[in-house]
């Protein structure tokens, strides 16, 4: 038997697939909605299926996609695929949290997302706590305002996410050092 696999190695022929890069495993998906959608026509009702997926490496890298097809399965694979090519990444604090307060919109949907202490976990409703789990955010205190459509909110989510900046982007964008953006008010005063 492994001589056999030998020979067809050596021959040359259909080892091309072996060449590919293989497709690491290093991204989570989570599946945030699935849809029924119909259309009318001359005969009946044609059926198919609407996805909304989140993809993530939980080191603070994240995406969503949303995927149409006649089948569930062809449906999450194609929402899977399109999430992995929108990924945005987003500076964690301490691996586990976010580094500001911040607000995201998507239309209706609005979003207001709060940094927490270590041990407050996910507090988050469905479509937001899926975004940040698959971030690998472990404490996070975050409210939806306005639209309770999942895209909406996923949408305003990501809208959020991408505005925060960690002290060492702020310290590049001044040019100072990231000690002169983390100095406490207090401390200032009692320098003067």
């Amino acid at each position: 038997m492994a001589e056999r696999e030998n020979r067809r190695d050596n021959r040359g022929g259909n080892d091309r697939r072996d060449n590919r890069p293989e497709e690491t495993p290093e991204f989570a998906d989570r599946l945030v909605a699935i849809n029924r959608v119909s259309k009318t026509v001359k005969g009946g009702k044609r059926f198919g299926f609407a996805a909304l997926v989140v993809v993530g490496d939980q080191r603070g890298r994240v995406g969503f996609g949303k995927g149409k097809a006649k089948e569930v399965p062809e449906a999450i694979r194609k929402a899977t695929e399109q999430a992995k090519r929108s990924l945005i990444r987003v500076p964690l604090k301490d691996a586990r949290t976010l580094h500001h307060d911040m607000e995201g919109r998507h239309g209706a949907g609005k979003v207001v997302m709060r940094t927490a202490v270590a041990g407050t976990g996910i507090i988050a409703g469905g479509p937001m706590r899926a975004v940040f789990e698959m971030l690998g955010i472990q404490d996070v205190v975050a409210k939806s305002i306005g639209s309770q459509n999942p895209y909406n909110m996923i949408r305003a989510t990501i809208d959020g996410l991408k505005s925060e900046t960690s002290p060492r982007q702020v310290a590049a964008r001044r040019g100072k050092k990231v000690a002169e953006i983390l100095k406490k008010p207090e401390a200032e005063a009692v320098e003067a």
